[in-house]
């Protein structure tokens, strides 16, 4: 059975009900964005702590906290990371195919979360220069995770439910950042009943008891686990039926691999890939006109989406002192700082962040990508105006939990919404051969919103009063000006976003335009010997 120019194999996952290797492998590449999430947002439960173990001033009203610009490198050093690695690993999986490169970024993800808790001598500089230098090449290793990922489920995912599929996999991420702060909430609260501690207004020296140095150290090193156990699983999956076919040229072992993954017998249809005349680059024209406009579409988005989202992401803890969720610094010891942070963050990752990613997972075949997107961009918005513009009627006792409910509503619809349409789409809409690479060209778009997201907003959200400011920052915009420019930000991805095809219930060889041949003659010919067969 050929349908138009198209290889059985391709059309039999195509068609193929889901069934448990689909399950498997939303575990095995969702495993992988769980410990990213874990790692890259492990850190922001912890860089409180870290600022009162070593840069502790004798004397001073308010613990010790990381200077201004320790603070942007810790944090975000492990982004540049990722950054790098999104681009190099997207590229290296076209060249080398998606299974090799898969099993490199886990071992470099398990390697480089051990070494991150592990410091040489323990002078503050030594030490976060380690944890940033590991941090980064942590970060690298994510990074490829990112387009492989992605790859990998909408090349093994059937056509009816492939959005939610790949979804799937992203909303591991949620459940990451769970992970972590419950994690934290389990450490912290286990070394503060073993070594008690009293408040740092009471005793500044005393309220950081030594043994808070191996609580960051395990929060970060604890990483490592979820990536080794998937390393197996990872290295017994075969390579996509896409790449082996339609960039290695190799039907025989497309159809026998997938033979065994479908259980059915597969045809190797080897005189149908000599056919394909389709062989643009990247940078071609042919390129630019078919699908330069997707790309320009999958990377604004993701980079204006992830400005907002990082920025938010990074400031809850910020936010929820300026809420009074969390009391104020001098009023805890350093372990029950710790506790605080991750319980705060745990409560936002339940009640907005995980909910918005499953609720993507369920409706995005029914929906489809394009109108969540749109969604997820207006109400983001929406909220961010309703929360900077009457700025001041929030930051009143008695409507702090307005501001809450408001400030989980726009983590709700970016997770239901852009955030997880924008990685879904780039592994869709783009030819086999260049669909790991433009997608992680998209994905490394989104990541520079990260860090514009991350230390932009770090500096624009600070008191217009310098001598109101955070220790050693300049005067910023303060938290008003800076939300209503991030509304702005939404409202630009809302618009971006029309660049973007649907790509609900379609082939990925009709949305890449693998099916059809160049030139009408050859079109014509392949059609008709095709219903030869």
């Amino acid at each position: 059975m050929v349908v138009g120019n198209k290889l059985q194999v391709l059309d039999a996952l195509d068609v193929a009900k889901t069934q448990w290797y689909h399950f498997t492998a939303i575990i095995i590449a969702g495993m992988g964005f769980f410990t990213d999430a874990y790692d890259l947002f492990c850190i922001s439960l912890v860089t409180k702590l870290l600022g009162r173990i070593y840069y502790h001033v004798d004397g001073a009203k308010s613990p010790g906290s990381l200077p201004p610009n320790v603070s942007a490198a810790v944090n975000g050093v492990a982004f540049c990371g990722t950054l790098a690695g999104q681009l190099f690993f997207g590229w290296l999986g076209d060249k080398l195919g998606r299974k090799k490169v898969y099993g490199m970024t886990l071992m470099l993800m398990v390697i480089c979360s051990i070494a991150s808790g592990l410091s040489f001598s323990s002078n503050p500089k030594a030490v976060m220069a380690t944890l940033c230098f590991f941090r980064f090449w942590l970060g690298f290793g994510i990074g490829g995770d990112y387009p492989l990922s992605a790859t990998i489920m909408s090349e093994y995912a059937n056509k009816k439910t492939r959005g939610a599929f790949i979804a799937a996999v992203f909303a591991m991420q949620g459940f990451g950042i769970l992970g972590g702060g419950i994690f934290a909430i389990i450490i912290s609260a286990a070394f503060m009943a073993s070594f008690h501690a009293p408040p740092y207004e009471v005793d500044p020296v005393g309220s950081t008891v030594p043994e808070a140095d191996y609580v960051w150290r395990i929060v970060l090193m604890v990483g490592a686990l979820p990536a080794a156990l998937t390393y197996y699983w990872r290295l017994k999956m075969p390579e996509t039926a896409r790449y082996t076919a339609l960039v290695a040229k190799n039907a025989k072992q497309a159809a026998s691999d997938m033979s065994k993954v479908l259980q059915m017998d597969i045809e190797a249809e080897p005189q149908k890939i000599e056919q394909e005349k389709i062989r643009y680059g990247l940078f071609s024209k042919e390129f630019a006109k078919r699908h330069g406009l997707h790309l320009l579409g999958t990377t604004t988005t993701w980079f204006l989406l992830d400005i907002a989202f990082y920025s938010q992401n990074l400031f809850q803890k910020d936010i929820f002192s300026a809420i009074g969720w969390i009391p104020s610094a001098k009023t805890m010891n350093a372990l029950e700082e710790v506790y605080k942070i991750a319980r705060a963050q745990t409560l936002i990752a339940l009640c907005s962040t995980v909910p918005g990613y499953w609720f993507t997972v369920a409706f995005i075949d029914i929906m489809g990508r394009f109108a969540i997107q749109l969604m997820g961009f207006f109400f983001m918005t929406v909220f961010m105006f309703a929360l900077a513009i009457p700025y001041d009627h929030w930051i009143h006792k008695d409507n702090r939990i307005g501001f809450v409910v408001m400030y989980s509503l726009t983590f709700f619809f970016a997770n239901f919404g852009p955030n997880a349409t924008t990685f879904v789409v780039p592994a869709e809409i783009f030819p086999a051969r260049l669909r790991s690479t433009c997608h992680g060209i998209s994905a490394a778009a989104g990541k520079l919103g990260a860090m514009v997201g991350a230390f932009g907003f770090l500096y624009l959200a600070q008191n217009k009063d310098k001598a109101k400011a955070d220790a050693g920052y300049p005067a910023g915009i303060g938290v008003k000006n800076s939300l209503i420019v991030l509304g702005v930000i939404n409202a630009l991805g809302f618009l971006f976003t029309f660049l973007v095809p649907e790509s609900k219930g379609k082939s990925l060889e009709e949305m890449s335009g693998e099916n059809e041949n160049n030139g009408e003659g050859e079109a014509g010919e392949s059609s008709s010997s095709s219903s030869n067969h």
